[in-house]
């Protein structure tokens, strides 16, 4: 393990702010709203503010606060926050992040989750957090070969709790966190007390033809928005699964084609009113931005689905499960499954609850809905 400092040179800081004031700007949308992409006028006023008010030290500052480490892992360099709790009996806990995510979705739970008496909790819910990067995402290493889809990392994140000496730890995942945490489980059910994840597509039938029963008014729903999901919102996942290496070079070379691939999923997958600052801030949305710029992951992070194989046959199957698991549905989330449906994917379903705000992103969006979540969910699961 080796200490990890970010830090980005001047010289990139600048060059950022050179090439958002040469970026070629298309026209407006014939559409006067969000329904084929992210809106010129929108986009021009968060890259303006990225060029001339967004401050990166005061992140990097945020960031480098929190304890972080290099490791090789099966050939490959992972980053890691690692915030041991200041309870010696706390749970050791990985989350795990998903695209078009990073570990800066968790930076508002780390302090809450370690070190719960602190914030109003108990000290019997601590947790010691670990945070990796996922390959090819933020500052761990890039693959330069194939093979690093959900179950490799999943690998190597067992390795890597042994490395920080946890024989037995929980895991927690969203996006392809959820994939990642699942796959774990399934590999180490001798040392993983337990998953909670906010993200279950596999639980969520087809569509309404692939289920037998009557469904509910929010099983009727959920299927629906899946459906129209489907339809509208899998673009950027079939060009990711296909042609990842292709969409890459416009995204490591131009900070606003990056900034707009990303800020269209905070649009699209948050809980907000209509324009997505209302669910995260403009801080908030570039801290993330901006570590896929300033890291050159574009290309490298968009491989995950061309390594799972989305394009052939969407999301991934949920292997078979032994270990207890909790499962928060927020309103907002792409797939949203029902209790019953759950049940019939997972074995021992300890947890299940459904929330009344918050989206995809739910540590970002909402810390202390997730925090809590977490809490009551392992506190049944070990």
């Amino acid at each position: 393990m080796e200490e990890f400092t970010v830090n980005v040179p001047d010289e990139a800081l600048g060059e950022l702010r050179r090439r958002l004031s040469l970026a070629r700007w298309p026209e407006a949308a014939t559409a006067p709203d969000w329904s084929q992409g992210v809106p010129a006028g929108w986009l021009r006023e968060l890259c303006e503010y990225w060029a001339d008010g967004y401050d990166w030290r005061r992140f990097e500052h945020r960031i480098n606060s929190v304890p972080q480490f290099v490791t090789e892992v099966d050939g490959l360099d992972i980053h890691l926050l690692h915030v041991r709790s200041p309870h010696p009996e706390a749970l050791p806990l990985v989350l795990t992040h998903g695209w078009p995510g990073s570990v800066v979705e968790f930076l508002d739970v780390l302090g809450p989750l370690t070190d719960p008496v602190a914030h109003g909790g108990d000290a019997a819910d601590a947790f010691h957090v670990v945070c990796p990067s996922l390959p090819g995402f933020a500052f761990s290493g890039k693959p330069v070969e194939p093979g690093w889809g959900p179950r490799r990392i999943a690998a190597a994140w067992a390795v890597l709790m042994s490395r920080l000496g946890y024989d037995r730890f929980g895991a927690q995942g969203g996006d392809w966190g959820a994939a990642v945490t699942t796959e774990l489980a399934a590999q180490c059910p001798d040392r993983v007390v337990g998953i909670h994840l906010n993200f279950a597509p596999g639980a969520v039938p087809p569509s309404a033809a692939d289920t037998a029963e009557e469904l509910t008014d929010f099983e009727r729903d959920s299927l629906a928005d899946l459906a129209y999901h489907r339809e509208w919102g899998t673009g950027y996942a079939v060009e990711q699964a296909t042609r990842p290496q292709t969409i890459g070079y416009a995204l490591v070379d131009s900070p606003v084609g990056q900034c707009a691939w990303i800020a269209e999923k905070f649009w699209a997958w948050t809980d907000h009113a209509g324009d997505p600052l209302t669910a995260l801030t403009r801080d908030q949305i570039l801290d993330d931005v901006s570590v896929y710029w300033h890291t050159g992951t574009g290309a490298s992070s968009a491989r995950i689905y061309w390594e799972d194989g989305f394009a052939r046959r969407g999301w991934r199957q949920v292997p078979q499960l032994s270990v207890p698991v909790g499962v928060s549905v927020f309103p907002k989330e792409i797939a949203r499954p029902s209790r019953r449906w759950c049940e019939r994917l997972f074995a021992d379903l300890r947890f299940y609850e459904q929330l009344d705000r918050g989206g995809h992103f739910a540590a970002f969006e909402q810390p202390e809905l997730f925090v809590d979540q977490l809490r009551r969910a392992f506190r049944v699961m070990h």
